[in-house]
């Protein structure tokens, strides 16, 4: 377990954002509300991930620039940016515009590799450089110039009635140091900590050298810390679904235990040609998930977390369980909430 001097010390959350196709507003204000409300139970951050062509989130930076003008304190992260997606330079002048805006609380997450279904959307991306693009590290590698403010052209000074700059502008200074790289394999651990970057570590990984979930994620934890320049003050936050049911009502636990039944048989053995593993879902009281996680090799290294939030659930749903998490779990992990105000009963 972990030493009662090296507790808990930042607590978030991960939402996907769902919403209705024929009314996707009532959706995206559920977003902004759970995020307000998570800022007035004390949490430390706000993760959005990051869906294309699906009623999810496809664009978590628009969205957390609202959310940074409804929030003041709470951090506010992406988990993650597929970079397949994205052409770094315009996003890295997006991800400044918006930590300018939220006052140096942006935490952009991203991650590598063809974008999903590739074959079937590659001539709507990219209709004529899709055989060019290079979807590996390389991507990563221009974000982070771009962003820590590295030359983006060889021009600057004045033409005409314009001013022009070398590099991405607004510059957003400390971005650079908040940029997080999501991985699930030993190469990609060492990449991000070759590159100083943080780790956001979530509920899948690949098995390479065992097929136990929680030492395979303290095996990236560790070859992390050992390749970053910070070595064990790396950050690294770790993302596995916690369910609390302190506070659920009969209805909710029910429903909440036949989620993560149907979810569980993909825990047991390694998935598909790239040998992925899933962690189980955390479904019981504070006390219950607590001890789980006290036992989780992974979890006794690391200081952070941003629990993610499970799919398809109502809006009562996540305001229970972020309460229970920010009242029960949190507090059994030895995290203390930022400063708090009343919270009513709808989570408003």
């Amino acid at each position: 377990m972990p030493l009662p001097s090296q507790p808990l010390r930042k607590l978030g959350f991960l939402t996907i954002g769902l919403f209705d196709e024929a009314d996707p507003r009532k959706g995206h204000e559920s977003t902004l509300e759970i995020i307000e409300l998570g800022e007035r139970l004390g949490f430390d951050s706000a993760w959005l991930r990051h869906r294309h062509l699906q009623y999810g989130i496809s664009s978590p930076v628009a969205v957390l620039a609202a959310a940074s003008q409804r929030t003041t304190r709470i951090e506010l992260g992406t988990a993650v940016i597929p970079l397949g997606w994205e052409n770094p330079l315009r996003l890295a002048e997006d991800l400044a515009t918006v930590d300018i805006l939220s006052g140096g609380r942006l935490n952009p997450g991203v991650s590598v590799g063809p974008p999903m279904h590739f074959d079937r959307v590659r001539g709507a991306l990219y209709p004529d450089t899709a055989d060019a693009e290079d979807f590996g590290h390389d991507r990563v590698a221009r974000l982070l110039d771009f962003v820590r403010g590295a030359p983006a052209t060889d021009f600057s000074g004045v033409e005409g009635f314009e001013v022009f700059s070398d590099r991405v502008q607004p510059h957003a200074s400390g971005l650079g140091r908040r940029l997080w790289y999501g991985g699930g394999s030993l190469r990609s651990a060492r990449w991000a900590g070759e590159h100083a970057m943080n780790l956001l570590t979530s509920s899948v990984v690949k098995a390479e050298e065992s097929e136990d979930f929680a030492e395979v994620q303290l095996s990236h934890v560790r070859a992390f810390r050992a390749r970053h320049p910070d070595g064990d003050r790396a950050r690294v936050s770790q993302g596995l679904v916690v369910i609390p049911t302190d506070s659920a009502t009969p209805e909710q636990r029910a429903k909440y235990e036949a989620y993560a039944a149907e979810r569980t048989p993909r825990t047991a053995a390694p998935q598909g040609p790239a040998r992925m593993m899933f962690a189980p879902d955390l479904v019981g009281t504070s006390v219950e998930i607590a001890e789980r996680l006290y036992s989780h090799a992974a979890f006794r290294e690391i200081d952070e977390v941003a629990f993610a939030l499970p799919f398809t659930f109502e809006h009562a749903d996540y305001v229970q369980i972020l309460t229970d998490i920010a009242t029960g779990l949190g507090p059994a992990l030895g995290w203390q909430p930022s400063t708090v105000t009343q919270v009513s009963s709808d989570g408003r």
